[in-house]
């Protein structure tokens, strides 16, 4: 087994093999002819879609869309990125000969770093818990963020504190990660479908008062 796993087009490949990565993603495990295998630490999915071709495709399922901790949208290279890609081809080749800047241990250890040694107080709880009670009753939703969404919400923040250089989490980390946390796990209600998803989620963080 590999510890990072590449899905390409993920909404081109059938609801059955969809569903094959959620034991993967959830429980860290497979099962095979009846016989479960642990898989390696560190492990986890990236999955590519295409937004714009709906031929040939097949919607995620919310239970599968929620295992994803986050969605980023790549979007287009910057001017001068592009410019380097035209001048300088197609580089796949070089992908061969890259070097591990990180040790499976130095990532683990860092995982645990950030799991056991970022703090959280009491009124940051409190102002995460009121942000996902924002969601439910969101009149733009019909279905807000579940336990496990509030989960990769707590993880996400504590990661972002960490790389910001702090052992403790404050309300500007939570707020930080939302927009690649929250949108695509929450449910628009039919007439809300097509309106400006970032700009809910950040209505709704901005209805929630800020502990100092």
């Amino acid at each position: 087994f590999n510890h990072i796993i590449l899905v390409d087009e993920i909404n081109r490949a059938t609801p059955k093999t969809q569903s094959a990565l959620l034991e993967a993603m959830g429980e860290k495990q497979v099962t095979i002819e009846g016989k479960t295998l642990d898989l390696p630490r560190p492990f986890f999915v990236i999955a590519t879609q295409n937004p714009t071709e709906q031929f040939g495709t097949f919607p995620l399922p919310e239970s599968q869309m929620d295992r994803f901790m986050m969605k980023i949208s790549i979007g287009y290279p910057g001017r001068a990125a592009e410019r380097e890609i035209l001048r300088g081809g197609s580089k796949r080749r070089e992908l061969y000969s890259m070097q591990p800047v990180l040790s499976e241990n130095e990532v683990i250890e860092i995982q645990d770093t950030i799991r056991n040694g970022v703090h959280v107080e009491e009124r940051i709880y409190d102002y995460l818990l009121d942000v996902i009670a924002a969601t439910r009753s969101s009149e733009y939703l019909s279905a807000g963020l579940s336990t496990r969404g509030a989960l990769a919400m707590l993880q996400t923040a504590r990661a972002h504190a960490y790389f910001s250089g702090r052992d403790y989490l404050i309300p500007e980390n939570i707020k930080a990660m939302a927009r690649y946390v929250v949108p695509h796990r929450v449910l628009f209600r039919d007439e809300y479908e097509h309106i400006d998803r970032l700009e809910v989620i950040q209505s709704i963080l901005e209805g929630v008062p800020t502990p100092v």
